[in-house]
């Protein structure tokens, strides 16, 4: 009976650790990107750092490329 008695605070501690991590941090929702079809991209788009910089232009932070049926688009992008 004793030795019932100090085992039961370890496991409770432990069983209380359980539940906590299970809960865990809360989750940081990840910010959604906008996709908009570059105006002044001419071609077909093979390199997304070459989108990127023609998305600059046309005040977007970023682009990439994305392929759109059979041909690949520059799209620029932003945060919504």
């Amino acid at each position: 009976m004793a030795l019932s008695r100090r085992m039961a605070a370890p496991v409770l501690v432990f069983l209380l650790l359980l539940v906590a991590t299970e809960m865990g941090p809360a989750t940081v929702a990840e910010a959604r990107h906008c996709l908009s079809q570059s105006h002044h991209f001419k071609g077909l788009c093979m390199s997304s750092s070459n989108c990127a910089n023609v998305c600059r232009t046309e005040n977007f932070p970023g682009g990439e490329c994305k392929t759109e049926g059979a041909t690949r688009r520059c799209f620029c992008k932003r945060i919504c």
